[in-house]
């Protein structure tokens, strides 16, 4: 595995994305969006009207998924058997869906798979939720971004409003707060920090000072 992987964890609405996406232009690393595999799986699961408790359903799902990441100006682009799905899959409902399914074994196994074969290409920020736990264990530089459940759903409630469309903030509230303790209790890969992570509470920082602490942490003294 490549010594040149930065990953950062945490729950939903942390600012992992933002964070990630800004540290790795600075770096000159590829961003690894792996919250996005996760949500595109379970579009397709739910396109797909199967039963995803039925292992033989899903596994011939997951053999023939077709899943890609690219990157543009407009940011990380994902795309779902041809299909761009960028903005489809970045709903709270599919959020939830992604919680759901990212604790079935089955989906771990190749998403896990398929995130390691990208890490071997070397300088990535790798973003999500067990990055540093289970995917990227040996990764030298490890973040956990976290931020009060309260201040996430505030963030999430403008950027919903920013684009034009409605929000509810209690609603954002309640699910978050579900997410985190959904992510949270899973058996498989829990959301947590690992034991080597630096930890970053994000609640009144904003995205460019976090990005500046860990540049600093990255460079070391």
């Amino acid at each position: 595995m490549s010594n040149d992987i930065v990953t950062i964890d945490g729950p939903s609405g942390g600012g992992k994305s933002t964070v990630s996406q800004m540290l790795a232009a600075r770096l000159h690393y590829t961003y690894l969006d792996t919250g996005a595999m996760y949500r595109a799986v379970g579009i397709k699961i739910v396109r797909s009207d199967i039963d995803e408790k039925n292992p033989e359903q899903l596994a011939r799902l997951l053999d023939h998924l077709d899943l890609r990441l690219t990157t543009d100006a407009a940011g990380t682009r994902v795309t779902v058997d041809g299909e761009d799905v960028s903005e489809a899959i970045r709903t709270a409902e599919m959020g939830m869906v992604a919680s759901r399914v990212s604790a079935i074994p089955a989906v771990r196994r190749t998403l896990t798979a398929l995130q390691q074969e990208m890490g071997r290409q070397g300088k990535i920020v790798a973003e999500g939720r067990d990055m540093g736990t289970v995917v990227f264990p040996n990764a030298p530089h490890k973040f956990y971004l976290d931020a009060t459940a309260e201040e996430r759903a505030r963030r999430r409630h403008l950027q919903l409003l920013e684009k034009g469309q409605q929000s509810d903030y209690q609603r954002l509230l309640q699910q978050i707060i579900q997410r985190d303790q959904d992510d949270s209790s899973r058996d498989l890969a829990p959301l947590k920090p690992a034991d080597d992570a630096i930890i970053i509470d994000s609640s009144t920082m904003d995205a460019e000072a976090v990005v500046r602490f860990m540049l600093e942490r990255i460079s070391g003294p």
